[in-house]
């Protein structure tokens, strides 16, 4: 097998130039999605608290999509490996397929049934009748969401990381302008508070596909889409795809649905708690946008060198994303605690809600190192080929231990709303142990390209090898 280890200078370059541009880009696409909380702070605690409870319904969408787009991930980047556009060809067309169905559903409840999505968030009608205007304007993005991502995810896959990093940054700046204007009622335009946040997520989501799309067009080099490759599914490329997509498919959507269920708990405590729980999910967001795009690239790197047949390195990598990540995650919680005050002001929240965000980041600073060593892992087994693990371990620990333990202690027990959080994350330490545990086996590789299951046996007898030294050491 061709470079059974790798040198972690070469690990540091492959970081340099493609996680981290890909770790900013996602950082920067889910900055503009929070730009909304942020700049709405200043319009009241009640403002805030309805976009925050939009954003829940926006996490579910993402849940219930992000199945297909995990598998598309997987494929492109072990397509790439083995230089195969055909079969890139292939995966852009079924994800985007399959995506664009979701986004529609969704984009079309939102429009047509706001009252119906928050009714299930909350039992404010305060909070219900400020955010209505909000989520039918976002339902109308829903669809170009789904649509950027899965350009993105071709983009980064074949390691052009820059272009999504440009346009989602020029979105940024169009939320932000377009947010200032319409909140505040800038140059004679009427103050839309919330709805006018929702004005600025849609047309700069508009701005973002348009740039993705041109440039994905543009460029002949790398890949070439063909219409009649992207929707020729036959040899059997659609049932392979939907078995490798279905338990990620399986891990979002349920996972999506166990977050409903907290937030529903969290729904039903006090609005300065609620208040505080949309300002945290923001400060998470951030740290969620880094790690994850962390995560997205650690698929690349190695769902590459799996492809390729490179088993060994690509075991390597995953041994040093699985350090490296956890370790980044854990420095940017430990700047939000020490300078909780001025993050959580930005939110316009009163003298509790800052006390909850202040123990809020405290918890985190722990929970959030673990979740992000968890989830990392989880990632690259799907890069792997193995999707049915981390997702069966993630869903049962989830709905045995997180979501009963929080809904005892917010609806039945009533406990303090800090307790309550408290029990978000009780899974993620069992999680670990048992992902580490897998992570060292290396049975989570099993490529899907010619190429990688050429070299499997000679990686299966490499790490039988490792195994009897460490019990003869």
């Amino acid at each position: 097998m061709r470079e059974k280890r790798i040198r972690w200078n070469v690990f540091a370059q492959a970081v340099y130039t493609i996680a981290l541009p890909i770790a900013f880009q996602n950082l920067l696409s889910t900055t503009a999605s929070m730009v909304d909380t942020i700049m709405i702070g200043s319009m009241g605690e009640l403002s805030v608290a309805a976009v925050g409870i939009c954003s829940q319904i926006s996490s579910l969408f993402f849940s219930c999509y992000f199945g297909f787009a995990g598998g598309a991930l997987l494929f492109f980047s072990q397509y790439w490996g083995a230089k195969s556009e055909k079969g890139i060809n292939k995966t852009f067309g079924l994800s985007m397929s399959f995506m664009l169905l979701v986004g529609l559903l969704f984009g079309a409840v939102a429009v047509t049934k706001p009252e119906f999505l928050l009714g299930i968030y909350t039992d404010k009608k305060n909070i219900i009748e400020v955010a209505i205007p909000y989520i039918r304007i976002v339902g109308f993005a829903y669809p170009l969401q789904v649509l950027a991502v899965i350009i993105s995810f071709l983009m980064r896959a074949t390691e052009r990381v820059k272009i999504p990093l440009a346009s989602s940054a020029v979105a940024l700046v169009v939320n932000f302008v377009l947010n200032w204007i319409l909140i505040y009622g800038r140059f004679g335009m009427p103050q839309m508070g919330a709805a006018g946040a929702a004005v600025g997520t849609l047309v700069s989501g508009i701005v973002n596909l348009i740039i993705l799309t041109v440039f994905l067009l543009k460029d002949k080099k790398t890949v070439t889409l063909h219409v009649q490759e992207m929707f020729h599914w036959g040899e059997g490329f659609a049932g392979t795809y939907l078995s490798k997509c279905f338990p990620i498919l399986c891990n979002e959507l349920f996972y999506g649905i166990g977050q409903m269920l907290i937030n529903i708990v969290i729904g039903r405590q006090s609005e300065s708690a609620i208040a505080a729980m949309a300002a945290f999910r923001v400060l998470e967001g951030f740290v969620y946008a880094f790690f994850g795009g962390l995560a997205d690239a650690s698929s690349v790197v190695v769902g590459k060198e799996i492809g390729a047949g490179r088993h060994m390195k690509g075991y390597q990598y995953v041994k040093g994303f699985t350090i490296l990540c956890p370790a980044i995650t854990f420095g940017i919680c430990l700047v939000g605690v020490i300078f909780n005050r001025p993050l959580l002001s930005l939110f316009g929240l009163g003298a509790e809600a800052m006390e909850y965000g202040k123990y809020m980041l405290l918890i985190y600073l722990a929970a959030g190192t673990v979740r992000t060593c968890n989830y990392i892992m989880n990632t690259c087994y799907r890069a792997g080929g193995e999707a049915i693990f981390g997702t069966v371990l993630e869903i049962i620990c989830l709905y045995t231990i997180s979501v009963p333990a929080t809904w005892v202690a917010g609806m039945v027990l009533h406990l303090p709303f800090l307790a309550v959080f408290a029990f978000l994350y009780t899974d993620e330490l069992i999680r670990l142990v048992f992902e580490l545990c897998y992570t060292a086996s290396g049975k989570w590789v099993k490529p899907v390209t010619q190429e990688g299951r050429a070299t499997l046996e000679e990686f299966h007898e490499q790490m039988a090898q490792r195994r009897k030294k460490k019990q003869t050491a």
